[in-house]
């Protein structure tokens, strides 16, 4: 029992296509109005990934569609619909490519790599999506405003509210080096019990504890921060915690498998501070500048987030997708929370969830 709940104490923690009409993307500049997520099913991550895989560069992204559940993958010839269509998602017949709208975010790293900003892959809407929180200056804003203006349709540019910060803070949860964090996902390799968190909570202690100042549960076996935000502690006992996260109701959710997030899939966040949250996924392949350095290659969310819920668990029923690296603050329901992709730490340590 002591072990059970050791572990629950860590783990606060998606074609149909006509032979002729294909369907567009056409969209303009403006930020669209935001949709619910929806939920994404054992077979659309699955199909998702065979399908980014066979197409390579003829596909410019995936997404769930908000009021059918459909996966849609956005392609630039018909040649690319007519593999999705055989495959069994519904294509759409976009205006620019992965590559396009990767040159587009280049030229941002390039000319407005400025602090309280982050951009990312909108699917939905076949943009990079931009962001300039409330400490980007009038200055750096017209900078800004200009590169975006220069990209036209390809790119889009929104004010949020509050900082981004990596959201590690005194408290409850994990504990190292004086601060406080939370857990993600537990983990195994060759029968060794292992828990991912972020990699800016592993880069500040060796030894962790689930309370301040108290006996050591766990050592840092990794970590890797700025441009990666994972890292991985190994119990220190014989325990055999249980793969769950912590749903804050006295219960928790079995996590089985592990998956990339898709724009437009609903998802649930689990931290030590706001405990569990809810949000969409809005965008994939985002660079956010925090202070001390730009991480790249997350996924932004809508789910409200706060100081100690970093390292904490987003996931989508029983599948892991991310680990939490920090957000601009939250405006009633509607947050910014990024998250580390789960696969990437998972294949760099060699460790699975169960």
């Amino acid at each position: 029992m002591r072990r059970t709940l050791r572990a629950r104490i860590f783990l606060s923690v998606l074609l149909t296509v006509p032979a002729v009409g294909l369907s567009t993307s056409t969209a303009a500049a403006a930020e669209p109005e935001p949709r619910p997520g929806v939920s994404a099913s054992p077979e659309q991550y699955a199909l998702d990934a065979k399908l980014q895989r066979t197409l390579g560069s003829q596909s410019a992204g995936s997404y769930l569609d908000s009021r059918t559940g459909e996966l849609v993958v956005n392609v630039t010839d018909t040649a690319a619909a007519e593999k999705v269509q055989a495959a069994g998602a519904r294509a759409q017949l976009v205006k620019r490519s992965t590559d396009q709208l990767e040159a587009a975010m280049e030229t941002l790293r390039q000319r407005a790599r400025i602090t309280g900003t982050s951009w990312g892959i909108d699917t939905s809407t076949n943009q990079v999506a931009v962001e300039a929180d409330a400490s980007v200056s009038e200055a750096s804003m017209t900078l800004l405003k200009t590169v975006v203006s220069e990209l036209g349709e390809a790119a889009r540019i929104t004010r949020v509210p509050g900082v981004f910060t990596k959201e590690v803070s005194g408290g409850d949860a994990i504990y190292g080096g004086g601060y406080r964090c939370s857990a993600a996902f537990n983990t195994v390799k060759e029968g060794v019990r292992y828990f991912l968190t972020a990699g800016h909570c592993t880069n500040l202690a060796t030894s962790w504890s689930t309370t301040s100042g108290g006996s050591e549960v766990g050592t840092r076996e990794g970590t890797s921060y700025p441009t990666n935000d994972y890292g991985l502690i190994r119990y220190t006992d014989l325990s055999q915690p249980e793969g769950t996260v912590n749903l804050y109701d006295g219960t928790y959710q079995d996590i089985t498998a592990a998956g990339d997030a898709i724009v437009g899939q609903a998802i649930k966040k689990s931290g030590s501070t706001t405990k569990l949250t809810s949000g969409s996924v809005t965008a994939v392949n985002v660079t956010v500048n925090y202070s001390d350095g730009p991480v790249d290659q997350l996924v932004r969310t809508t789910a409200c987030s706060a100081g100690g819920d970093s390292g904490g668990a987003h996931f989508s029923g029983s599948t892991a997708l991310g680990i939490h690296s920090g957000s601009s603050g939250c405006n009633g329901t509607n947050g910014s929370a990024l998250h580390q992709p789960v696969t990437e730490a998972l294949g760099v340590y060699g460790v699975t969830v169960y």
